[in-house]
């Protein structure tokens, strides 16, 4: 439960987030703790501005998941099906590539592409269409696979994950996605992940891939069974492989969904549904304000809309984030669960209205975080136009 913390130490940390020192585990629980979210965002504001100034970057990119055939049966996860179920599909290759090309009309710069884990699917079928999704799309950034992926490659391939890497590097891979991290803790991670990749495989896969020269996203999966010591310890894992690797680029806390059975067969997936509620706006504005303000060592903090709603997420970029990720289409993931009410796609219009709206001036950006174009801010002359928190 929230309360007011005491004056001298809300001083004390005030203190070390303006001197830039580095908060503890303590720290960060202390902050969860706080009831005073307007002070939460105007401290996690002032390390996004020094980072980032005015600035909240987003791309065009489009999500394709070729197959939504999985072996496991994740307690949070309305997407995957078993083989032979009425709305289970794996997609030829030419197939997802034919989908890819319908998608790059829209100047698009990034693919990201996340998969079941499919039983029969042989290795080949992975390296073979990011070649031709690359060949197909040469502009185009291809964004691949979950680290929880990369350890199943290695199951069916028999090959280790530094020959797999290479393969699919070869093959025109240019970052893995964040996903498989959900929470690391054991103490939850038992009872959410149907999986054998956990943090020690999880971290040895992106380590790898940051050796490679990739950089990546990192994720949390919040607003679930775990508790606000669960997320200041997942955060400080990264920190610490982001102190050893530099090869982070984001943080992405993800918003738990409830199942909201729209879906074709009308079964309810998700297996803790009955017993957890979702994050409200206030806990996720929370969430993200302490993510920025302990993950020191990683530039940016993305809100990706769709899981938490257009309003939310505005409200976000003045609580650390500086990312709003991009026009995404059909995400599957969630849309087969949620019936949040987000649209599937945001164009580049639509993002350029929602961040001026917030008072933030737009950069599109690349999967490097390399600015392809940057737009006007907010227009002064506008008697109601928003203007961000002055640090």
């Amino acid at each position: 439960m929230a309360a007011s913390m005491d004056v001298g130490l809300k001083r004390e940390l005030e203190a070390k987030v303006h001197a830039g020192e580095r908060l503890t585990r303590e720290d960060g629980i202390a902050l969860y703790e706080s009831d005073d979210l307007a002070w939460l965002g105007g401290l996690a504001h002032e390390v996004r501005t020094r980072k980032n100034g005015d600035v909240v970057h987003f791309n065009v990119n489009r999500h394709l998941n070729m197959t939504n055939v999985c072996t496991a049966s994740c307690a949070y996860c309305s997407f995957q099906r078993k083989p032979g179920e009425k709305d289970a599909y794996t997609m030829r290759i030419e197939e997802a590539v034919r989908l890819a090309k319908a998608m790059e009309n829209d100047n698009l710069t990034e693919l990201h592409i996340v998969n079941g884990l499919h039983p029969n699917l042989p290795w080949r079928y992975y390296p073979r269409s990011l070649s031709e999704l690359k060949k197909a799309l040469p502009n185009v950034s291809l964004k691949a696979f979950t680290a929880t992926e990369i350890h199943h490659f290695e199951t069916i391939s028999g090959l280790s994950a530094s020959e797999i890497l290479d393969e699919l590097i070869d093959a025109g891979l240019e970052s893995l996605t964040g996903g498989g991290a959900e929470i690391f803790d054991w103490e939850i991670r038992q009872h959410i992940v149907d999986h054998r990749t956990h943090w020690e495989d999880w971290s040895r896969i992106h380590r790898l891939a940051h050796e490679k020269g990739l950089k990546t996203p990192s994720t949390m999966l919040y607003g679930h069974i775990e508790e606000p010591r669960h997320r200041v310890d997942h955060v400080l894992r990264l920190r610490e492989l982001q102190d050893e690797t530099g090869g982070f680029q984001v943080f992405i806390p993800l918003r738990y969904q409830h199942d909201f059975v729209d879906m074709q067969d009308g079964k309810v997936r998700n297996k803790l549904q009955a017993r957890t509620t979702m994050a409200t706006g206030a806990e996720a504005l929370k969430t993200f304000a302490v993510s920025r303000l302990l993950f020191d060592n990683v530039p940016h903090v993305k809100c990706f809309w769709v899981m938490h709603g257009l309003q939310t997420t505005q409200l976000a970029l003045q609580h650390g984030a500086d990312d709003m990720d991009g026009s995404v289409v059909e995400y599957k993931i969630t849309h087969d669960a949620d019936n949040y009410g987000t649209p599937n796609k945001l164009t580049r219009e639509d993002l350029l209205e929602l961040i001026r709206d917030a008072g933030f001036r737009p950069v599109e950006r690349n999967t490097r975080y390399e600015a392809i174009r940057e737009y006007p801010g907010p227009d002064p002359d506008r008697r109601e136009s928003p203007q961000a928190m002055r640090v």
